[in-house]
């Protein structure tokens, strides 16, 4: 996701990622969205996980308002996220 990003000049938002989902919403993997290759997390079968990215139109960094939920970027600059879920 990083590599298709940047080379379109975009930036990968870094404080939020994908997730294991199971008997719990939010568990076990972290599914980052960035990285170098070969360093990721090993997929097995059975797993299921969420991809997210939030891709950015500036640079990566965002902030919380304080509502707690809405995530903004710093430099205001329009951003996209999607989610999938996947399963091996």
């Amino acid at each position: 996701i990083q590599k298709h990003a940047e080379k379109n000049g975009f930036s990968v938002v870094r404080e939020y990622c994908g997730h294991g989902i199971g008997k719990v919403f939010h568990e076990e993997p972290q599914v980052l969205h960035y990285g170098r290759a070969g360093t990721g997390i090993e997929l097995k079968e059975g797993m299921i996980f969420t991809i997210e990215p939030m891709i950015n139109q500036g640079r990566p960094e965002t902030r919380l308002l304080g509502d707690g939920w809405t995530a903004i970027t710093k430099d205001r600059k329009l951003s996209a996220q999607w989610e999938h879920t996947v399963l091996v």
